[in-house]
Parts: structure tokens; C-alpha cells; sequence
């Protein structure tokens, strides 16, 4: 079904000339009244976005840049680690430990100092990471952390002395990168300066006191800064400290005889040397640190890859400090395993509020790039916790929650548009009210809460996006209505078939309006093509989900008015008219359509529209498609119809190659069910017969088989002698019909699919110029009839015995079967 709504997205621009070959187009594509694969075709256009005709090449993942340089800094760090250890130990067992007594006075407070120096440096680092990665932890607060606040050491330090000295609410000023950052998310969620998310009942790290009375210097989020500067301090003493020893060699003298200090200047010589090469190694990890990240801006380099703007930073940050811990913590190759979409994974199940928003930002952004999309769909559609999270936050309808909400159902709509995730989201329980709580409206006047049941949710929010989650929550039921079990779900959702309908409303103010919003219409617009996707559903799920669509009393209505007012709107015109016939399948709902005022006299408005753009044809040929169903064994609704006085009408459409079709098969609805009160009404059809007589001569296929159909009724309504007038005027002769007739039968010697009742009908004409004339008799045992009837009854099948299919499945079966027809056809032929 998707494809007619893709058409309907822009402008055809055909020639005068080519509209019989428009017309052929549309006549030659599939319609209600043929069997087809209704699931499968509506599946196609998705089948096609999972399986691109072009392979794309292999994208380096922006992130790997972080990885390796996580690495690196992770070898540097665990050489400096390792020259320090051995340092440690030769320190302590050779030098202390065999020359405490040996040693020169200065050589021992220069060991003893750089000891205490390099403990107190491998404690801090030993623990900075761990102070790192908790200042992440808040959006707020990574900018403090950033590497960008490294560059102005001079003011750091300045800062953090006035600290000791200044009241906790002067020295909390944020720094000007915090300021920066704070505004860029401000502008990005305006309800961060609005509200105040209400206390946990955990602390937050980043503000935990560690000491009482500590104030401001003991908070978690500032000690980090203090071991960082700790270690740059702590190494540039131990490389002050050796270098004065190992230029000045200053270690005392050895008199002659005295062999316990024979070798001690070699020992010292060793340490000193051990204790500078694990300083230099540690600034020059430090330097290149700040090499890569300031010089060269690699976060900002990977961010901009990544395309996450100003706020993606702090998911950058975060990124890097996980994948360099494990890389320092555990194996140095650990930290090469992670990539940015299990990281973001990982964050949506945190009880963080910044971490689930850094999350879910990160996924959000991966899923929408169209480089990064199908790998990253790819990795969620296969973990099941990760869509039940995302289906979860689609019912966190607190302001506060509401970039969350709306990143997350973004995701689910590009989810959704794969056919196997779609049947892993509509699987899960809840799932369905879940999407159906995105199709809240705001409510100020009554200040509701949700269905869903969170009663202290403030609904009036002024800044709250209820139209973008609308929007939303119908692109994500419009994709899993892709699926015919998922359209069970959503009639079998309670309330949410009512939301749907309620969003096809548009009066005629919005659709006269010239300023109206183009939200506004795209919210008409996906509504009611997943109305249309529902009510087209095939089997016995579609026979309920047309009686429950059906039966919402503002359904038909709302189509009514998009019928009437809609004018400039054809794609929502031609979206309802779908709707129409599609409903028109039940008798039920084929008899409230007709009862409800003007949505007949519409279609034919519609039908008998003339000079139309060339991209609005498909309108009115869909006009005529719900007029034939909704005349279709439906005494009330032909009724109805001869009221509005369209019979002549009908018949001179049935002059225009775009109408004739539709036209044919109402004027044969009329004749065949409006019953014998209306004989005299329907007599004006005879006139005609002739353009009857010459398509059925001149056509082939769809044309030629309705055109037949309603010939075999049109002579009904005359004498032997009116027939003959309208077949001189034609031009055509009773002989030459009847070899036409037996010539369609033994062309189609099974039943066609395209033209499933062609030899019903051509029987029927058979059997009607055999009784009105007896030489007609005679002319087709001339042609041989006798034969190819019997062909047919051995050749009959259930599909000639529907009007109309539901997919695969026959639906209005005639009264009177092919294989009796044939019998009679037979027996009028042995009779005379």
C-alpha cells in the first residue's frame, strides 16, 4: 500500500497526450476487486529500505581515534608505572635497606623526599581516574573537568588557593567553559531553566562532602583537579631532585679500605637515574595528553565526526575516561573493545538522569546519521533489554524527562522501520501503551493526567513538545502497522484507536487556512495513512480492526470534512477515500457511510471533477473505486445514490478513459442491486449500450471485462427491437458480439487473476442474447460454444465466484455460481 503514498509526496507533470497512458497505469494496478498479496506488498517498500541495491563501504567508526589513543597513553602510563616500581624497589632494598648507614646525610633526605614524592604521585594517580570518571558523571558538571580548563593552570591554581579562604557560595562561581556549557544546554532544553528535578533518594557524587565542615575544597568533583596538579607537581620535584644529583655527583667520599661504599655512587647513580626516566615518562604522557587533546583538539575532532554538537562533548569525555580506565585498570588492549553505541547501551540502564540523557543522546544521534544508522539499529534490534528501556521512557512524561522521551521514541521510529525489530517492539508487554502515551494532547484547561496513570504529571507545560511525540508516536504505530500481526495489537490497545482517529480530524477552518502550520497537516496526514494501513489489514484481524475503526462514531465524519474542505490537500483526500473503501469491505460499515450525510455526494463531487491537475487524477479515480464498493450489494446505499442524480452522468463518463472503468462498475452495481423498485429510474442506462458494445469489441483486460459485466445488464432494460437500434448505432452486429464473447472465453481458458470475473460476465451476455433472440442460438453453436462452455465447467475455481478479495481472501460471493451459468448457457444451447 505504500506505494501509492509515496507518489502522492510530489507533483507528475504528464502531457495532454499521455493521459490514456495514465489511465492504463492506474487501471493495470492492483485493486480490491482482484486477489493479491496484501501483506506482502505493503511490506515491500520496507523490504527495500533493508536491502539497499548499493553496497555501501565499510565506515571507520569515529570513536576508534579514542580507542588508540586511550592505548597509547595506557603503554606511557604503565612504563612510568613500571620505572617506578622498580625504583620503589631499588630504593628500599639496596639503597636504604643495605647503605641507610653508608649514606651521605643529603642523600638520604634527597631519597627519603623522592620516595615520599613518588608515593604520593603513583596514590594519585592511582585514584585520579577514579575522580574523573565520577566528575563526568553530571552534564553539569563535566565542563569543570573539561581538558579545555588545563590551559589556564595559572588561574586554576590561583582559584583553588582563594578557595581556603572565600564562603562556599562565592567560590562555587562555575568557571567560564561550565558557563558555556550550562547555556548551550539551556538553549537546547528550555525546561532545565523552568524546573528542578526533585531530590533523589541517593547522593549525587559530584556533590558529596567528604569531610564535615570541608565545604567546597572536599567536594568529589573538585578533588580530581587536586591529584592532577598533585602529580605534575610531585614529578617536576623528583626531576629537579634527581638532575641535582646526578650532575653534581655529590655523594660523599670513599676512603680507601672502606668496601661498603665501594659501589654506592654507581647505586645512587642507578635510583636517581631510575627516578628521572619514571618522571619524564609520566610529563611526557601528560604532555602528549595535552598534545592530542588541546593542540590538536582530537575530542573535538571525533565530536565533530560524530556530529553531535556543542553538548556531545560531554559523552566524548565520558567516552574516553571509560575506554583509558580500562586500559590503565586491566589489560591495555580492553579499552579497543569498546565503541560508542554498547557505551551508550550501558548509560540508559544508570540511575543517572545525566547519564541516561548522555545515553540516549548518543544512540539518538547514531540511529538518525544516516552513515552510522543500520549498524547501530543493527546492535539495538538484537538486545531486547536495550528496546524495553526505550519503550520504558516513553511513558516518562515529566518535563524534566522530556529530551529523553523524545530521543528515545526517534530511535524506535527508525526501529521500527525494519521488519524484525518492529516484531521485537510490538512484543514487548506494554509496548503499545507505551507509544499510545506519545499521543497525549495538551490539556490545559482540564490539567488531566495522562491514561497511562502518572497523576502528577503537568500536562501544561508551555514548553512541553506535545506535537513532536504526536508526530512521533504516529510514524512509530505507522511502521509496525507494517506487519499484520502488529495491527492486531493496536486495535487490541485499549484507547488507542480512538487517538488515532481523533488526530484525522480537520475542519474546515485548517484546511481553508492558508497559514495553517505544516505540522498540523503532517499529523492529519500520518493519521489516517495508519488508519488506511489498519483498515487494509487482510483475514479476520482486518474484519475486526474495520469494525472497530468503523464503529468510532468521528471517523467518517472527519473523512467527510477532509472530503468537502480539503481541496488543496489531494494526498489526504486520496488518503480517506482509501480509508472509504477499505471499511466498505463490512456491511456494516458500508451502510454507516452511506447514512452519513454528503460523504457520497463528495465522492462524486470528486469523481466528476474536471480540469484537474494531472497529479490529482489518482483522486478522482480513487473516488470512483469507493463509490463501486459502496454500491456494492447495498439496496440503501444505490438508493442513495440515484437521489443524487448522477445516472447521466455516469453514463457519459463513461466516455473519458480515466473514469470509464469505475463508471462501468457503478452503473453495473446499480442495474444488479438496487432491485426491481427502482426498474424505471435505472432505464436511462440503456443509452449506453453503444459505448458498451464498442469497448467490449475494442478493449482488453480490466476494461474489457467490466464493460462486459454491464453490458449483460444494460440489455435488460430493453425490447428486442431497442437492442437492435443500439447495436446498428454501434456499428456492430449481433454475430460479430458473440464470436467477440466466444472468442474472450477461449482466450482465458482458466480464470484469469487480473480479470477474475470476465468469463462470469461474458457468460451472462451469452445467455441473454441467446434468450432474446433464437438465431443467436444457432450462430454460437456455429462458433462452437458447446465446446468451450464445457472447457469452463472443467475449468471453474473459487476465484470466480467473489466480487471483491481482501488480499487473497474472496469476499461478496455472487449468488449464483459459474459453474451453473455454464449448465444454463448449455441448456439453452440443447434447447433450441
Amino acid at each position: 500500500m505504500d506505494h501509492r503514498i509515496s507518489t502522492e509526496e510530489g507533483s507528475v507533470h504528464l502531457k495532454i497526450s499521455e493521459l490514456q497512458k495514465l489511465s492504463e497505469t492506474f487501471s493495470s494496478g492492483a485493486t480490491i476487486f482482484e486477489p493479491q498479496g496484501g501483506i506482502e506488498k505493503r511490506e515491500s517498500s520496507n523490504a527495500d529500505s533493508m536491502s539497499p541495491t548499493t553496497t555501501t563501504p565499510a565506515i571507520r567508526a569515529p570513536e576508534k581515534k579514542l580507542t588508540l589513543f586511550a592505548l597509547q597513553l595506557a603503554v606511557l602510563e604503565k612504563a612510568a608505572t613500571g620505572l617506578g616500581t622498580l625504583g620503589f624497589i631499588w630504593a628500599t632494598v639496596v639503597l636504604l635497606g643495605g647503605f641507610a648507614i653508608t649514606l651521605d646525610k643529603t642523600d638520604f633526605w634527597f631519597i627519603t623526599i623522592i620516595l615520599l614524592i613518588e608515593g604520593t604521585r603513583i596514590f594519585s594517580r592511582s585514584h585520579e581516574l577514579e575522580w574523573q570518571h565520577q566528575a563526568t558523571w553530571s552534564i553539569a558538571d563535566a565542563g569543570i573537568n573539561s581538558f579545555r580548563a588545563l590551559r589556564s593552570s595559572s588561574h586554576f591554581l590561583i582559584r583553588t588557593v582563594k578557595a581556603f579562604f572565600r564562603p562556599i557560595l562565592a567560590v562555587q562561581k562555575p568557571s567560564q567553559h561550565t558557563r558555556e556549557l550550562t547555556r548551550t544546554i539551556d538553549a537546547a532544553s528550555p525546561r532545565f531553566r523552568d524546573h528542578h528535578r526533585m531530590p533523589t533518594r541517593t547522593w549525587k557524587s559530584s556533590d558529596v562532602p567528604l569531610l564535615p565542615f570541608s565545604q567546597w575544597v572536599f567536594l568529589s568533583r573538585n578533588v580530581s583537579k587536586l591529584l592532577h596538579w598533585l602529580q605534575i607537581i610531585s614529578a617536576l620535584a623528583c626531576v629537579v631532585l634527581s638532575l641535582m644529583k646526578l650532575i653534581k655527583h655529590n655523594y660523599g667520599q670513599v676512603e680507601k679500605g672502606d668496601t661498603d661504599k665501594r659501589n654506592r655512587q654507581s647505586a645512587l647513580n642507578i635510583f636517581y637515574a631510575l627516578a628521572l626516566a619514571e618522571a619524564l615518562m609520566f610529563l611526557t604522557e601528560k604532555a602528549y595528553w595535552e598534545w592530542k587533546v588541546i593542540y590538536q583538539k582530537l575530542l573535538d575532532e571525533v565530536n565533530k565526526e560524530c556530529e553531535f554538537g556543542p553538548s556531545g562533548m560531554v559523552s566524548i569525555r565520558r567516552f574516553f575516561y571509560d575506554a583509558y580506565s580500562r586500559c590503565v585498570n586491566e589489560s591495555i588492549f580492553d579499552g579497543l573493545k569498546m565503541d560508542m553505541v554498547t557505551f551508550a547501551m550501558d548509560l540508559l540502564n544508570s540511575t543517572s538522569p545525566d547519564e541516561q540523557l548522555i545515553g540516549v543522546r548518543i544512540l539518538r544521534q547514531f540511529a538518525m546519521h544516516e552513515r552510522f544508522s543500520s549498524d547501530t539499529l543493527q546492535k539495538i534490534g538484537i538486545n531486547i533489554s536495550v528496546i524495553e528501556r526505550l519503550v520504558e521512557m516513553l511513558n516518562w512524561t515529566d518535563p524534566q524527562d522530556e529530551e529523553i522521551r523524545r530521543s528515545a521514541a526517534e530511535i524506535l521510529s527508525k526501529l521500527a522501520g525494519k521488519k524484525q525489530n518492529s516484531l521485537r517492539v510490538a512484543g514487548i508487554p506494554g509496548a503499545m501503551e507505551s507509544i499510545s502515551s506519545l499521543l497525549q494532547t495538551n490539556r490545559s484547561n482540564s490539567g488531566a493526567a495522562d491514561e497511562i496513570g502518572e497523576k502528577n504529571i503537568i500536562f501544561d507545560h508551555a514548553n512541553y513538545g506535545f506535537w513532536t511525540f504526536n508526530h512521533l508516536g504516529l510514524l512509530i504505530l505507522k511502521k509496525l502497522a507494517r506487519n499484520h500481526d502488529n495491527c492486531g495489537k493496536i486495535g487490541n490497545t485499549r484507547g488507542l484507536l480512538p487517538k488515532i482517529i481523533d488526530f484525522t480530524h480537520a475542519g474546515e477552518r485548517l484546511l481553508k487556512d492558508e497559514n495553517v502550520a505544516a505540522s498540523q497537516i503532517l499529523t492529519v496526514k500520518r493519521s489516517l495513512q495508519l488508519v488506511k494501513m489498519l483498515a487494509s489489514t487482510t483475514g479476520s484481524t482486518g474484519r475486526h480492526l474495520r469494525k472497530e475503526i468503523s464503529e468510532i462514531v468521528f471517523t467518517i465524519s472527519n473523512i467527510r470534512d477532509i472530503l468537502r474542505y480539503g481541496g488543496k490537500y489531494p494526498m489526504l483526500q486520496k488518503l480517506g477515500i482509501d480509508i472509504l473503501t477499505s471499511l466498505s469491505l463490512e456491511e456494516d460499515a458500508t451502510e454507516r457511510i452511506g447514512c452519513t450525510g454528503g460523504v457520497m455526494k463528495e465522492l462524486f463531487n470528486i469523481f466528476f471533477k474536471e480540469e484537474v491537475p494531472e497529479s490529482q487524477i489518482h483522486v478522482r479515480i480513487a473516488a470512483g473505486e469507493a463509490l463501486t464498493m459502496l454500491a456494492l450489494e447495498s439496496r440503501s446505499n444505490c438508493y442513495h445514490i440515484l437521489k443524487l442524480h448522477v445516472l447521466e452522468r455516469l453514463i457519459g463518463a463513461l466516455e473519458v478513459p480515466l473514469l470509464r472503468e469505475s463508471a462501468a462498475r457503478i452503473l453495473r452495481n446499480l442495474c444488479t442491486f438496487s432491485g426491481e423498485d427502482y426498474f424505471n429510474q435505472l432505464k436511462g442506462v440503456k443509452v449506453a449500450a453503444p459505448t458498451v458494445l464498442q469497448a467490449i469489441m475494442s478493449e482488453e483486460n480490466k476494461l474489457q471485462e467490466v464493460m462486459v459485466g454491464l453490458g449483460a445488464h444494460v440489455f435488460k432494460f430493453m425490447t428486442s427491437e431497442e437492442a437492435r437500434i443500439m447495436f446498428d448505432k454501434a456499428g456492430i452486429t449481433e454475430a460479430g458480439l458473440a464470436s467477440k464473447l466466444v472468442q474472450i472465453l477461449k482466450k482465458h481458458q482458466y480464470p484469469p487473476i487480473k480479470t477474475p470475473r470476465i468469463r462470469r460476465f461474458a457468460i451472462e451476455l451469452v445467455i441473454w442474447m441467446m434468450r432474446d433472440k433464437a438465431t443467436n442460438v444457432c450462430t454460437f453453436k456455429d462458433l462452437e460454444m458447446e465446446m468451450v462452455l464445457e472447457n469452463v465447467l472443467e475449468t471453474t475455481a473459487e476465484l470466480e465466484s467473489f466480487n471483491i478479495f481482501s488480499g487473497t481472501v474472496g469476499l461478496s460471493r455472487h449468488s449464483t455460481t459459474i459453474h451453473s451459468l455454464a449448465e444454463i448457457a448449455l441448456k439453452l444451447l440443447a434447447d433450441k
